[in-house]
């Protein structure tokens, strides 16, 4: 029998020996287990701007992977960006992270204009995690050096630190005051060529860079790709607008209309809210009272804005492909949001130092904006814009792709939150989220995670509603009910949201009980976060320059 066993335990010692190796660890080790993540935020991009949301641009890319995914019906941001982006970094409202009103210092710690010490950043949590953390786009949290992302947990960053900038150049922008360009490469400012580039295509290329050079290395990644497509000022390049050259000529009547009817097709709305959404609710012109050279005008904008989004689109597919060549893309999850509804500012005609329009719409140096006229599409169904708290403010599209592990073609309510994407990612990522962070007591999250939703369908369950404050504009939103109130009313609305999202029938008189109960779950928390009164914080400055008067 020996002479038999001998060779069998030679050859067992040696696939020990090989087992545990430097070469096969290596080799076992190649696929990191911890999944990679792209979050993806595009800006001023109205709810049915995408073709899985109802829209005639074309993003087959984004609606690929809503077509693999899941889609949710109800998700909610902060209504405008900076606040928006502080929610999303930090898994907190705005105000307990510092930004409540935008990046302006107001006063107060909760007004302070920058993300504070006792929130976490995404980058923070997750290069502890063992993550690499980068960021291509924009920041939109802080000014100050000690607030850019490199120094808040980003490994690598390129982008810009404001609120906006061209698409062709780095100059300052007008809007009734010098805004300056922070234009970023980690911590070197940059100063590119004027028309040498495309931003929204340098995003991209930077985004696929940073994966490229650690595609060899055994680490997860998370990546912020953080579009400013399709903000204005509207400016795209040539073979994009071509695409859309005659496709706006029947004006947003008949838009809004072809929208409505597809959101119902999809499964998006149902028939009796698309019929509701058909009633007009704001001062925008019918298309056909509109004179031939403001129809050229008007339908010349929307062009550009959708050749903004399509280009939005073509990077994402582009870095979907980088993802499937270096074999990372069934261990990856995708999200895609908008950071507030389509707005209703004009930039260009309001005010006498708007806008300064050194070309045709869509050009470099052209200083355009869509305007509620077309935003009253891009919000379809809902009323209302960017900066309030309707749901044409706070509503984005919500999409989630994970090939291994959410299954291809849902469609969700899911109502939920800025706040329940942190919780989300850093239990995919197996993420310790600490109490203590550098000396500094850590904020608390006050978000759901949405894996039983993503993974398994099942209904989040919130022990709290969700809330909302900025500018004075003030919401609270618990089951079917959403109580909200807009600026300069104190005045609270009730609506209910099951039957009427476009909050078009108010029963507060109807429902007073209801109104009293979530009204003082709304002061709880605007106590909890530092919300005052905005008449005694307000800035004697507008941010964007004021509406002419007729």
């Amino acid at each position: 029998m020996k002479k038999h066993t001998y060779p069998w335990a030679v050859l067992s010692l040696f696939a020990f020996i090989w087992s545990t190796s430097p070469i096969q660890a290596q080799n076992t080790l190649t696929k990191p287990s911890k999944p990679n993540i792209i979050l993806v935020l595009v800006d001023d991009l109205g709810y049915s701007d995408i073709g899985s949301y109802g829209s005639e641009i074309q993003t087959p890319n984004i609606d690929k992977l809503a077509n693999e995914g899941i889609r949710l019906k109800e998700f909610y941001n902060n209504s405008i960006c900076a606040p928006t982006r502080a929610s999303l970094i930090t898994g907190q409202y705005p105000h307990k992270a510092g930004i409540g009103y935008f990046d302006i210092n107001l006063g107060l710690p909760p007004y302070q204009g920058y993300l504070n010490k006792e929130s976490l950043t995404f980058g923070e949590v997750l290069r502890n995690a063992g993550y690499h953390t980068y960021l291509s786009g924009k920041w939109h949290v802080g000014n100050d050096t000690l607030s850019w992302p490199k120094q808040r947990g980003f490994d690598k960053f390129y982008g810009i630190l404001g609120g906006a900038s061209n698409y062709f150049n780095a100059d300052n922008i007008p809007l009734g005051r010098s805004y300056p360009v922070v234009l970023l490469e980690d911590n070197k400012r940059l100063k590119p060529k004027p028309d040498s580039y495309y931003f929204t295509d340098e995003v991209t290329n930077h985004a696929i860079q940073f994966i490229d050079e650690q595609k060899n290395e055994n680490k997860p990644f998370f990546l912020y790709l953080a579009y400013t497509a399709p903000h204005w000022p509207l400016q795209a390049l040539p073979e994009d607008i071509a695409k859309y050259r005659g496709k706006y000529d029947k004006g947003w009547d008949e838009l809004r209309k072809d929208r409505l009817a597809k959101q119902v097709k999809l499964g998006i709305i149902s028939q009796a809210q698309a019929n509701a959404a058909a009633t007009r609710d704001v001062d925008v012109p019918e298309w056909e009272a509109l004179t031939y050279d403001e129809k050229q005008l008007w339908k010349g904008k929307m062009e550009v804005y959708a050749a903004m989004v399509d280009r939005a689109d073509q990077g994402i597919g582009r870095l979907v492909a980088k993802l499937k060549a270096l074999k990372k893309d069934e261990n990856t999850l995708i999200i895609f949001i908008s950071d507030n509804g389509a707005p209703a500012e004009d930039v260009a005609h309001w005010g006498d130092k708007a806008g300064n329009n050194k070309g045709p719409v869509g050009t470099s140096g052209s200083f355009e904006s869509q305007g509620k006229n077309w935003s009253f599409v891009s919000n379809t169904p809902f009323r209302s814009f960017k900066s309030f708290a309707y749901e044409g403010g706070i509503s984005s599209p919500f999409i989630a792709w994970f090939p291994s592990k959410i299954k291809a073609g849902q469609i969700a309510k899911g109502t939920s939150h800025l706040i329940d994407i942190a919780p989300t990612i850093y239990e995919l990522a197996e993420a310790k989220y600490p109490s203590e962070y550098n000396g500094h007591t850590v904020n608390p999250l006050p978000g759901k995670s949405l894996t039983p939703l993503l993974f398994n369908n099942q209904e989040i369950v919130r022990e709290k509603p969700i809330f909302w404050e900025r500018a004075g504009n003030r919401a609270a939103r618990k089951g079917k009910w959403k109580l909200v109130s807009i600026y300069p009313s104190y005045q609270w609305e009730l609506y209910d949201l099951e039957n009427d999202r476009g909050e078009l029938q108010n029963v507060a008189n109807k429902y007073p009980l209801v109104v009293d109960a979530l009204s003082a779950e709304y002061f709880e928390w605007a106590k909890e976060n530092g919300v005052v009164d905005y008449d005694k914080i307000k800035p004697q400055q507008p941010l964007l320059p004021v509406k002419k008067k007729p």
